[in-house]
């Protein structure tokens, strides 16, 4: 049973539909597993709690 884990900013809820349905599809189509044994977990980060090249996200 595969286990995806998504770390990421926030985002709607209609993307993340989105995204656990082509992450699901690409491991059904690579591995030739049911749709039913994929996990995806998403973990979202709040953009004042990450931050790259020395600047938080939230003030980019």
């Amino acid at each position: 049973m595969p286990i995806v884990t998504v770390q990421q900013g926030p985002r709607s809820v209609e993307l993340k539909r989105e995204l656990v349905r082509q992450i699901t599809d690409a491991f059904v189509d690579a591995y030739r597993i049911p749709a039913e044994t994929v996990q995806v977990w998403i973990q979202e980060v709040p953009t004042d709690s990450w931050g790259t090249a020395g600047t938080l996200t939230a003030d980019k």
